[in-house]
């Protein structure tokens, strides 16, 4: 039994995890091609969107929630054999994640002026980012109804669809960009509405897909008071997660800055291949999210425990690989960047030390999806708040400590990839550790 079932549990794995890669990717990629574009426009219209993207993807990372609250609670009912139930409470986080984005929508239209100017820029920069914030404000709403939409859909164990929505809207989104950027002479306020326009465009498509459905099932599309609730219950503790992994990143980026220019770059670099390899730990954990829920809605408690053997495996391996990979390359990284052979050396022994951590960080986004999956958001809050405990006292002393250069670079990656990351995985591993966290309600 054990030879034919660990296959089966390895291409489940597989058949949730690769289609969430490639919408994982697609997210990105809209900001990607925004930058492209409006590169061509001149260097103002670029450093607006600079200040614009920001703000945006401040205001989106802290939403994500809405995906990861609905994932659970739609998983669990599905596994119990209620696609009706499931599929409703999906809807509800859909609503939710609707009234969210308009009062967001209208609040950062009219803080748009002073959250540009609170970076300072010059003039003809500032005009630009505003341009741009003002209209794509109004695609908000659209950006988290698809994070609640996908959510729903990853608890029905669907993570294809979702891929198709993401591949559709970024050509919707190029093609929107080139014809009001280019062919309308709109410049950078043709590509917010390009951007906006497609962010509906994928909403709509989600609809059509989530109303049959609900059609198929008898789920109603009105919004239920107690799934908003539930929703909403659930959200709050993972937005205040949320806001954790936020004050870690934005404390390490400033501690940086205080280590000097050449080593704020050097770290921008550092961090963004540590994004990328995140994107493939994320489809992993949203693979264990989704399974996880199932397994605990059809109360399979021994299967539960076997998707957590598997998908932690999983991370950990794929770590490795990673890590060898990241080692391997970790003198040309920084020359590939910027064409500056000092850059190279500056950031090679901090890319050896996220390297040394790659194991251990898929491990840490596998049980950040297993936990999500138990709907275990509680703890997951708390954990965040305890996670910083360790690490914002290393930071400080980085900071007072006057290194600099390699010095500097190497202790702040060991701050955030040594110390903060095993904070992370010592706090999720304890909770794994009894089955507290399989008996969270859904």
């Amino acid at each position: 039994m054990a030879s034919t079932a660990s296959p089966s549990l390895n291409r489940e794995i597989l058949r949730l995890a690769v289609p969430a890669l490639g919408a994982l990717i697609a997210e990105p990629a809209f900001l990607i091609l925004d930058s492209v574009m409006v590169g061509h426009l001149g260097t103002s219209p670029l450093a607006g969107l600079g200040i614009a993207g920001a703000v945006l993807q401040t205001i989106v990372g802290l939403m994500i929630f809405l995906a990861y609250s609905t994932t659970p609670a739609v998983a669990r009912r599905f596994g119990a054999g209620k696609p009706g139930d499931a599929v409703s409470v999906g809807i509800d986080g859909m609503w939710l994640a609707l009234g969210l984005g308009a009062v967001l929508a209208v609040a950062g239209a009219l803080a748009t002026p002073a959250l540009v100017a609170a970076f300072g820029a010059s003039e003809a920069v500032a005009t630009e980012a505003h341009t741009y914030l003002t209209i794509s404000m109004w695609g908000l709403p659209a950006m988290l109804v698809v994070f609640a939409a996908t959510g729903l859909l990853r608890g029905m164990q669907d993570t294809v669809t979702p891929l198709w929505i993401a591949g559709l809207g970024f050509g919707a989104n190029a093609l929107l960009n080139w014809i009001f950027i280019y062919g309308l002479s709109w410049g950078i306020a043709g590509s917010a509405f390009g951007t906006v326009a497609a962010q509906w465009g994928m909403v709509a498509a989600y609809v059509v897909v989530i109303r049959r459905l609900a059609r198929r099932h008898g789920a109603s599309m009105k919004a239920q008071r107690s799934g908003l609730r539930g929703t909403a219950r659930s959200g709050g503790w993972l937005f205040l997660r949320t806001v954790s992994l936020r004050v870690a990143l934005l404390t390490t980026v400033a501690v940086a800055t205080g280590l000097g220019a050449r080593e704020l770059a050097g770290w921008q670099i550092v961090f963004t291949i540590f994004s990328t390899a995140a994107f493939a730990l994320d489809a992993l954990a949203i693979a264990a999210q989704a399974m996880i829920g199932k397994s605990l809605g059809s109360d399979h408690l021994s299967h539960v425990h076997r998707v957590l053997r598997r998908t932690l495996a999983w991370g950990l391996w794929f770590g490795v690989v990673v890590g060898v990979l990241i080692a391997a390359l970790s003198g040309v990284i920084g020359v590939a960047f910027t064409g500056d052979a000092g850059i190279g050396a500056l950031v090679q022994p901090a890319f050896l030390v996220l390297a040394a951590a790659q194991p251990i960080a898929g491990m840490v986004f596998v049980l950040d999806g297993v936990l999500m999956g138990a709907n275990d958001a509680r703890y997951l809050a708390i954990a965040g708040l305890l996670n910083l405990v360790p690490f914002l006292p290393t930071l400080w002393i980085i900071a007072t400590a006057g290194v600099d250069g390699q010095a500097g670079l190497v202790w702040l990656a060991v701050a955030f990839f040594g110390v903060y990351l095993l904070a992370r995985f010592g706090t999720l591993g304890w909770r794994v550790r009894t089955d507290a966290w399989t008996r969270i309600a859904a």
